[in-house]
């Protein structure tokens, strides 16, 4: 008991520090949870969220029999497993690419460039790629037309859009992903490299044996809450970038419930599928962390 009470005084400055975060997460994370309640109701302004009818589960039914709703989750499911698939690894890469970096003004200089685009808002990097690839005057269309006499419709093709997508989310939001992977890098005792060096082991097989090794827990911790965060394609790139012309493969949940569930006011429809997102993420996280706990690297 003694012992308990001394770690506890020890402790008390941690805990007041840590009480904004608890006030935070109380106040803007779990009190609006009470309002999960619109979506078995038919909110509305004049009653208020205590005051509207209750009506069960016919949001979740009205929701499920839309024609579109299986479109948009589609879009939803293809659009965040191509990111994750495909963006995953990028941060990795980088981080490991920097680490191996012995020039610090060099590395300094990198790091820069390749985080810089983390500031950047996605009005401003939607409008740096509509000047790019813009059909009439965009500058890859610029050498397309010079080279074949006819412009292509990047930001108008299925194909070419989820390219475009994916892209910009990866060059965006790689630099970023990538100061998590060189903290965890700079705390890797060098002598291991240096034993590796002396059996033998080139700079590749370093990075097999010793560089990713050391950062696996934190690559777990970081897909466990990516594969949570599956069914919550971004708002704001979807809706720059996104058209009329592909709006069967662009329209996501956070764009249907923008456009109808906000715009057009009907809010329980927009909060059941937001509770349905939510429920959704949490069963993929437990079941990511039971995978992850097989390799002695769940979240707990």
């Amino acid at each position: 008991m003694t012992i308990n009470k001394r770690r506890l005084k020890h402790n008390v400055p941690l805990f007041i520090m840590f009480i904004p975060i608890i006030v935070y997460f109380a106040i803007f994370k779990y009190a609006p949870m009470a309002g999960l309640i619109i979506a078995f109701k038919n909110y509305n302004f004049t009653d208020g969220i205590w005051g509207s009818a209750w009506v069960g589960l016919d949001n979740f039914k009205l929701l499920f029999t839309n024609p579109n709703m299986v479109n948009i989750l589609r879009n939803t499911l293809v659009l965040s497993i191509l990111q994750l698939v495909i963006g995953f690894p990028f941060p990795i890469i980088v981080a490991l690419m920097i680490n191996e970096v012995r020039s610090n003004w060099f590395k300094k200089s990198v790091q820069t460039a390749v985080f810089l685009p983390h500031f950047l808002n996605w009005v401003i990097v939607g409008g740096i790629i509509i000047t790019i690839f813009a059909q009439e005057n965009g500058i890859i269309n610029y050498f397309v037309k010079l080279l074949f006499g006819d412009s292509f419709p990047f930001l108008y093709r299925a194909g070419s859009w989820m390219t475009i997508f994916i892209g910009s989310g990866i060059w965006k939001g790689a630099g970023w992903g990538a100061i998590i992977y060189l903290a965890a890098l700079s705390a890797v005792d060098q002598s291991l490299y240096e034993a590796a060096g002396l059996d033998g082991a080139n700079r590749l097989k370093q990075i097999w044996h010793v560089s990713l090794p050391a950062i696996q827990p934190v690559i777990f911790i970081i897909l466990i809450l990516s594969i949570g965060n599956i069914m919550e394609v971004g708002f704001d790139q979807v809706y720059v970038l996104q058209n009329a012309v592909v709006s069967n493969i662009s329209e996501v949940i956070s764009t249907w419930n923008y456009k109808v569930g906000i715009n057009g006011g009907r809010f329980s429809l927009a909060t059941a599928l937001g509770f349905f997102e939510s429920l959704v993420g949490l069963i993929l996280v437990l079941a990511a962390n039971g995978i992850a706990r097989r390799f002695n690297n769940g979240l707990w």
